[in-house]
């Protein structure tokens, strides 16, 4: 099956060798967000609430960029540089997503990248 990538200037370009995003058939692999603002390539500055909606606002668009949004994500993968962080990303993701929620796995981890508190990954499903 042919894969092609997807890419959205609306999200902070990768910081490395990957892509935003990889379509494979009707499932979209998305790679990490991070919390940064596109316009300037910086960190967003505030706690962890403002992260975490940064992360979204750039998972949602690369979800645009393939075809779908947020409502069309099966799994969330969260990494969080301290745990106590937990409720406050719960507090977002009751924002951004409606019930069922996708499938998630929140991990701790020592750092991050560009010393941001939260990263986060999805895979998306479109119908067809």
């Amino acid at each position: 099956m042919a894969r092609s990538i997807i890419h959205s200037d609306q999200a902070p370009k990768a910081i490395g060798p990957y892509s935003q995003a990889v379509r494979v058939g009707s499932t979209i692999y998305l790679s990490g967000q991070t919390p940064l603002d596109p316009a300037t390539g910086k960190l967003v500055e505030g706690d962890i609430s403002a992260q975490a909606q940064r992360v979204f606002d750039n998972l949602a668009a690369v979800c645009k960029a393939a075809g779908g949004s947020l409502a069309d994500i099966v799994r969330v993968g969260v990494y969080l540089t301290d745990l106590g962080n937990f409720a406050a990303v719960n507090e977002v993701m009751k924002q951004r997503f409606a019930e069922p929620y996708p499938a998630r796995s929140t991990i701790g981890v020592r750092e991050l990248p560009v010393n941001a508190q939260v990263e986060v990954d999805a895979i998306m499903h479109l119908p067809g």
